[in-house]
């Protein structure tokens, strides 16, 4: 069923780039530039509601991965709470795999004073400090830049140049933590699961989000750069990352190293627009005038909820009286 899934995304992305190469022709010569990297949050990660074995789904989602370089973002901190944490990252740097700074303990920076979060994220930097296959990048916990506080923003930014550190920021999100959440809360409930669909709805919702972002890039920066596509390190991963990355390619997509990505021209930009959380695109996008939607529609967590429980649960759509 996942495959039938692929094929519909396939032909619909293959229609809608011919009919956009017929409107724009020579004005969009980067319309089939389509280049994608892949990058995880929050490792060492909790488990999910598949797997009872850290080792077990590192070692699939390193399978899944193959020769494609991808970057893990790492809390170090929490190595404890996970048993064998710091060997699973070195797995991952052996596999060929590069790691960067997400901060210690993986706090809100709108709720965290300015010099607690760049000392947490010090606390991190040590650890990583000589290690093989780090990278400078730091990427923001809920990738919260500060918000409406542009003090505060402007302050991390100055920490980070201080620290020779990059933004290592996300331009394709689809919320994979939500579905992962959903899962876990549906397992704990007793619920039927049904691993096909659960599996359709992930892939489907990570390359609709890549293909909405590539279109809002032309439209912000009349080019296509390469996108950082947010994933974490959850069971949904390991079970369904082998599909995701088909269906990229499928979908005319190249999946490219972080290190290409992080050196694309965008990683240079710095926006001023009057929240700062959420993709870069995004805030470009915002910045240069583009008018709403600037992000994809199933990041709103009531939408993918309803998706969850229709097509997942198998439940009837949502009313104010149906009970969660």
């Amino acid at each position: 069923m996942i495959w039938r899934t692929l094929l519909t995304l396939w032909l619909g992305a293959m229609l809608a780039a011919c009919s956009a190469t017929a409107q724009d022709g020579a004005d969009q010569p980067a319309l089939a530039e389509k280049r994608i990297a892949l990058t995880f949050d929050d490792i060492p990660r909790h488990l999910g509601a598949f797997y009872d074995d850290d080792d077990k789904r590192a070692a699939h989602i390193i399978e899944a991965l193959g020769d494609t370089q991808a970057a893990f973002f790492l809390n170090p901190d929490k190595n404890d709470e996970r048993r064998g944490a710091e060997e699973r990252i070195a797995r991952y740097v052996a596999a060929g795999h590069v790691i960067a700074n997400h901060t210690a303990t993986h706090p809100q920076l709108r709720d965290t004073d300015t010099a607690d979060y760049l000392a947490d994220i010090d606390v991190a930097a040590e650890w990583m400090r000589d290690r093989e296959g780090f990278r400078p990048w730091f990427r923001f916990p809920f990738l919260d830049e500060g918000g409406k506080d542009k003090i505060k923003r402007d302050a991390i930014r100055a920490g980070l140049i201080e620290r020779g550190l990059t933004n290592g920021y996300v331009t394709v999100d689809a919320s994979d933590w939500f579905y992962e959440q959903a899962a876990i809360d549906a397992k704990k409930a007793g619920r039927t699961i049904n691993m096909d669909a659960l599996g359709e709805l992930y892939v489907e919702s990570h390359i609709q989000s890549a293909e909405f972002t590539h279109g809002l890039s032309l439209k912000a920066l009349g080019r296509a750069p390469a996108q950082v596509m947010l994933l974490h390190e959850t069971d949904l991963a390991a079970l369904y990352l082998d599909d995701l990355i088909a269906a990229l390619k499928a979908n005319g997509w190249t999946i490219v190293t972080a290190d290409e990505a992080f050196a694309d021209p965008i990683a240079q930009i710095h926006t001023d627009v009057p929240y700062a959380q959420g993709t870069l695109i995004e805030s470009i996008a915002w910045e240069r005038g583009l008018p709403a939607p600037r992000w994809y529609e199933r990041n709103d967590t009531k939408i993918a909820n309803e998706l969850f429980r229709t097509r997942v649960l198998g439940l009837e759509p949502a009313t104010d009286a149906t009970p969660e």
